[in-house]
């Protein structure tokens, strides 16, 4: 009970599982209907299958690299919001393609915006959180992670049975398009928050660096 009060009422860490929490339940789950795709509208079998499923890892491992490449987590909120935009922009495209190529640079950009989007909240997370909370903090964060991702598969194997594979991946992509446009709203409030913990951890070097400077000139020079 103490870790669901941390959690739901530190905003940022709330906002970040929420958002996580969303994108696993209503836009991960794609991956499962991949062989639908690679038989029933690309007209392919095994081989495509596992080209779509490459195109996903090389866009995932690529966002993965771009975002070890940063040398700061500051501007990660940002990056997160974007990351989502991109991620719901991927499905979206992937659910008109009719032809393979499209298909694989539809699921590169989508894996991109996944790992980036994921990656993001997880370093955010560990950086803000207390250190007494991490380890409950942490279960949460799986549990958003994993936890809905199953239902998320029920969810869409049923739309799909219903409505087709590629109107539910659209469906898919515009929900994560709103959570995005949802994210956006939330991160002034984030920043407000966060920027302190920054400052008080060094990792806004500048800020620290101009209050040590105002707060030394407040202090009388020794005789």
């Amino acid at each position: 009970m103490e870790g669901w009060r941390y959690v739901f009422g530190f905003r940022p860490i709330r906002s970040l599982i929420m958002l996580l929490s969303f994108i696993c339940l209503v836009g991960v789950p794609f991956s499962v209907l991949m062989p639908v795709f690679a038989t029933d509208i690309l007209g392919g079998g095994p081989n495509t299958l596992g080209l779509l499923m490459t195109a996903v890892g090389s866009g995932a491992l690529a966002g993965a690299l771009w975002l070890a490449s940063r040398r700061s987590v500051v501007g990660l909120g940002r990056v997160i919001m974007i990351s989502t935009v991109i991620f719901s922009s991927g499905l979206v495209l992937f659910s008109f393609s009719r032809v393979l190529w499209m298909s694989l640079v539809a699921l590169a950009i989508t894996g991109w915006g996944m790992m980036v989007t994921m990656a993001s909240s997880n370093t955010v997370i560990q950086t803000i959180v207390d250190e007494e909370k991490r380890g409950r903090v942490m279960s949460f964060y799986t549990m958003a992670f994993l936890g809905t991702a199953p239902f998320g598969s029920l969810f869409a194997g049923s739309l799909s049975a219903r409505f087709g594979a590629p109107h539910t991946v659209l469906l898919s992509g515009l929900l994560c398009f709103g959570a995005a446009i949802w994210f956006s709203q939330e991160l002034p409030a984030i920043r407000r928050v966060v920027r302190p913990i920054y400052i008080r951890m060094g990792i806004l070097p500048e800020v620290a660096t101009g209050l040590q400077t105002a707060s030394n000139l407040m202090v009388p020079p020794e005789e």
